[in-house]
């Protein structure tokens, strides 16, 4: 984009120190908040608390309208705004660029997104978005980057593929374009397809970083009806 788009919104995740977040009708270029890229300094910027909900987000979509947002933050943050866009019936109006902020982002390796947040920036003004599969879990959740269960005593099965049967120390998943995958370790097989399920005796699940608060019994991985729009090489 030779010049930014009115309808690009970027979100960023405020002073975690603090707590202190811009309101959504105080939005302001990037360039007055800390550690944004430089192609992203004249875009209108939200800062958002390190967990955003509801009441974070909607009155942003309602007010500003984006057409595009750009997302600076972590897995969770990404799927917290991905989260909002689901309840809403968004995911067809609003595309949603990546701009990671670390290196080590799950998210921007499953989607073969930059590490570099200077690149980053810049695929996310001038980048295309297309459809890519949403993988929501029954907890009320959206997968963008890594979700691991520990200490798995059970089955798992990716559609009617048995990628786990036994104990194993964990069992890695990931979102794709073709859906959700088991990847490949000890005692666990590699597969694709539409959902991945898994029984167990009491497991911890951490999903884009995040450790969900309770033990659970099973845990589904799934893709969603709908796509979301994501801006990618």
């Amino acid at each position: 984009m030779s010049t930014i788009d009115s309808s690009v919104m970027l979100l960023t995740v405020g002073d975690e120190a603090t707590g202190r977040r811009l309101p959504f009708h105080g939005s302001r270029p990037g360039a007055r908040l800390a550690r944004v890229p430089a192609a992203l300094a004249a875009v209108p910027a939200v800062r958002l608390p390190s967990r955003p909900g509801r009441t974070d987000l909607d009155p942003v979509l309602d007010e500003q309208r984006p057409g595009r947002v750009v997302v600076s933050g972590t897995d969770a943050v990404l799927a917290a705004v991905l989260v909002r866009l689901l309840r809403r019936e968004l995911l067809g109006a609003v595309e949603v660029a990546f701009v990671p902020t670390t290196r080590r982002s799950a998210a921007a390796a499953a989607w073969g997104l930059p590490r570099d947040r200077a690149a980053a920036a810049a695929l996310a003004l001038d980048g295309t978005a297309s459809p890519v599969p949403l993988i929501r879990d029954d907890a009320g959740g959206v997968l963008v980057g890594r979700g691991e269960v520990r200490n798995l005593r059970g089955e798992a099965y990716c559609d009617n593929t048995l990628v786990v049967r036994g104990s194993v120390r964990r069992l890695l998943a990931a979102p794709g374009p073709q859906g959700v995958s088991s990847l490949a370790g000890r005692g666990v097989r590699a597969a694709t397809g539409r959902a991945l399920q898994i029984g167990c005796v009491g497991a911890r699940v951490v999903v884009n970083g995040v450790e969900h608060p309770r033990e659970v019994p099973r845990w589904t991985w799934y893709r969603h009806t709908e796509d979301w729009l994501l801006v990618r090489p």
